[in-house]
């Protein structure tokens, strides 16, 4: 008998080795599909079979996968990466396998016509429009009035996506957006979108229920870099259902409902705004999840991938929280430490530094920024809190400005890294 065999579509430092480990643990034998296997050091650190393939072209990968048909038994194929969900779905499709609609999620990845979507629906979103040149998102911020949010169309992980308070902020944003410092894969798609103020939320689904609703804070503006989550989010039942009712919302308005989603919300003075919504498990919170509730969605969500009956059902209560580490600066990482302490406080689940030392660091004002998490986990918010921060107390690091060209030129105009090779969370 061929052995069952997972085909994962690229992977990622978060969830990607949580994938792998799921697999194994339900008898899989994963396998990575990636343009560059060797981006995720996990695979030949675990000795996964990994595969390079052109991720970005369909045909090709029906071609390796139907190759694959031949040794394994294909039970499911599945992605932690947004940017590849549809292409999943396609493939699912194609071998008669358990996945989502394509055209919901092509739909979903889409922001403005997510936004299209769920206004047509009376799902409350911010006020947005669509521009495609730099008159565009001028005239458009002037219409809904500064401040604005500005950030393309299509992509993840707040990458590309900033706070423009003024008229001098927009023009950078903007200028920074068409000029060709971001990579798009097609023309410019720009959204411009009143700023929703308030406490910001996640509710992460599974098929049509709600799992779990969490609170996050933001590093300070203009950009958009996750401080801290915590699970549960501190909600009174009232504030809870309302959050849950308009996530449901949210998937029967784009069609979604296999499978996971992430919807981001803010609870501004008319209540809760969807500000975004992912077809996929958010990066970091399934081990969240599973630490407050213990709901391992990973695991779960590959059962659905492979056709077999999940269990969503919550095995206790407690709250967990995440700490993300950011340096305040650019430069060079002399040295990072502390971690074996904080690791050591009672109560930390999970201590990991992504940088090493004399990693160079240029921020980009998105998850990239982060060097480093901290999860503590406790039976209540106020002593989970005081773990967490106990244990941040203990990490602390060195970063070193670059030289100035104008005191080194040669050697930092040699040295040092395009701005595209910095990658110091290794993400």
């Amino acid at each position: 008998m061929a052995r069952r065999a997972l085909i994962l579509l690229e992977g990622s430092r978060g969830n990607g080795p949580l994938s792998v480990q799921a697999a194994q643990r339900l008898g899989l034998h994963p396998i990575t599909l990636a343009a560059d296997p060797g981006c995720y050091d996990y695979l030949a650190a675990e000795n996964i079979e990994a595969i390079r393939v052109d991720t970005g072209n369909l045909n090709a990968l029906i071609r390796e996968c139907s190759r694959l048909r031949a040794t394994y038994d294909i039970a499911g194929i599945t992605s932690v990466r947004e940017a590849f969900y549809a292409t999943v779905a396609k493939l699912c499709r194609h071998f008669d396998l358990p996945g989502p609609d394509p055209m919901s999620i092509e739909r979903c990845c889409d922001k403005f016509t997510q936004r299209q979507l769920l206004a047509e629906a009376g799902v409350p979103v911010p006020a947005y429009r669509l521009a495609a040149n730099v008159a565009d998102v001028k005239n458009f911020a002037a219409e809904i009035g500064l401040p604005v949010i500005v950030k393309p169309a299509v992509g993840s992980a707040s990458i590309g996506v900033r706070l423009c308070r003024n008229a001098d902020e927009l023009a950078e944003h903007t200028t920074y957006l068409v000029g060709g410092d971001h990579i798009w894969r097609s023309s410019p798609r720009i959204l411009v979108e009143e700023f929703a103020q308030g406490p910001c939320y996640s509710a992460d689904t599974m098929g049509n229920e709600v799992i779990a609703i969490g609170a996050a804070d933001f590093h300070p503006p203009p950009q958009f870099v996750v401080r801290e989550t915590t699970f549960p989010a501190p909600l009174t039942d009232d504030e809870h259902k309302r959050i849950a009712d308009v996530s449901l919302s949210c998937l029967r308005a784009l069609g979604l409902g296999w499978g996971p989603t992430n919807i981001e919300l803010r609870w501004t003075q008319r209540g809760p705004v969807v500000i975004e919504i992912n077809p996929r498990l958010p990066g970091g919170e399934p081990k969240l999840i599973e630490l407050a509730y213990g709901v391992d969605l990973v695991t779960e969500h590959i059962k659905l991938v492979i056709g077999e009956e999940w269990d969503l059902r919550r095995t206790h209560s407690q709250t967990a929280a995440a700490r993300f580490l950011v340096p305040d600066r650019d430069g060079t990482l002399e040295w990072i430490g502390g971690g074996s302490r904080a690791a050591a406080v009672p109560g930390v689940a999970e201590v990991k530094l992504y940088a090493e030392s004399k990693t160079p660091i240029v921020r980009k004002g998105d998850f990239r920024d982060c060097i480093g998490h901290v999860i503590a986990v406790s039976p209540s918010p106020s002593k989970t809190a005081e773990i967490l921060q106990r244990a941040v107390d203990l990490i602390d690091w060195s970063v070193t400005p670059f030289p100035a060209l104008g005191e080194q030129e040669q050697s930092a105009a040699t040295h040092l890294p395009e701005p595209d090779q910095v990658a110091p969370s290794k993400r």
